[in-house]
């Protein structure tokens, strides 16, 4: 017998670590997480940050720990992972989220800008997946979302210029289908969720240059309101998607169609 569709898309007793998950899109969807009925493990670069978003949820009854770490240097993930499993017992959900981007043109680029935004929205990616990968294995089942972004499906001719951020989007997404059919026979599901324009730290800038144009073009013709992401989220992490892998969501409000 089929479960319950409440019973799909509850989380409870499940374990969630969500990189970059103090402030914006990363704190929504861990949020939603802890709705669900999860357990928190949040990572962030800045301990202010993680600590007033711990103690927030904290008041809302949410059962969330942090840990600082960047998410580039595998001694910082790995001591994540292994604090997670250390306080929860397991690590059921990985929400790769952290990320920073750098915008000139290709020709101006500078390498070493280059390298820090493929270090930490690509390769912090595949060292959490795989740090976290290694405990899934040893559990036979797991979920791991990657946040990826419309910038690694479509470019515009108008810009932003951040060719290291859509390499890296588009890269991470080739990861995640790679990661998806190494881990599928073993139980663990690896998908993408890839987001359009969203009000975040990182976006704003962007959003500025673009808002108009999305009102006049989107097929939903708005930039992403906060909690869009959430049902999402969820669906990937919970046992709602458990027949889906490899795959990338785009959140984009038709922007990519």
């Amino acid at each position: 017998m089929s479960k319950h569709v409440k019973e799909l898309f509850d989380l409870t007793g499940k374990t969630a670590i969500v990189t970059g998950g103090s402030r914006g899109i990363g704190k929504e969807m861990a949020e939603a997480l802890a709705e669900a009925g999860a357990n928190l493990m949040l990572c962030a670069r800045r301990r202010e940050w993680l600590d007033e978003t711990i103690a927030d949820f904290g008041t809302r009854g949410f059962t969330a720990a942090g840990k600082v770490c960047d998410v580039a240097k595998p001694d910082e993930v790995q001591a994540v992972v292994d604090s997670t499993v250390k306080r929860f017992g397991s690590v059921d959900i990985l929400v790769n989220n952290a990320g920073i981007s750098w915008g000139a043109m290709p020709e101006d680029m500078p390498l070493d800008q280059w390298q820090k935004v493929i270090d930490v929205n690509l390769t912090g990616c595949f060292l959490f997946a795989q740090a976290a990968g290694r405990e899934m294995l040893k559990q036979k089942s797991g979920s791991i979302i990657n946040i990826a972004s419309i910038a690694g499906l479509t470019s515009s001719a108008n810009g932003p210029f951040y060719a290291g951020y859509v390499a890296s989007k588009a890269g991470l997404i080739g990861l995640t289908r790679e990661l998806a059919a190494s881990w599928g026979r073993k139980g663990i599901r690896v998908n993408a969720i890839a987001p359009g324009f969203f009000h975040s730290r990182l976006a704003d800038a962007v959003i500025d240059i673009y808002e108009r144009s999305i009102q006049e073009n989107n097929v939903i013709p708005r930039v992403g309101d906060e909690g869009e992401l959430k049902g999402v989220t969820v669906f990937l992490a919970s046992d709602a998607s458990s027949y889906i892998t490899g795959q990338t969501i785009a959140v984009d409000g038709g922007m990519t169609v």
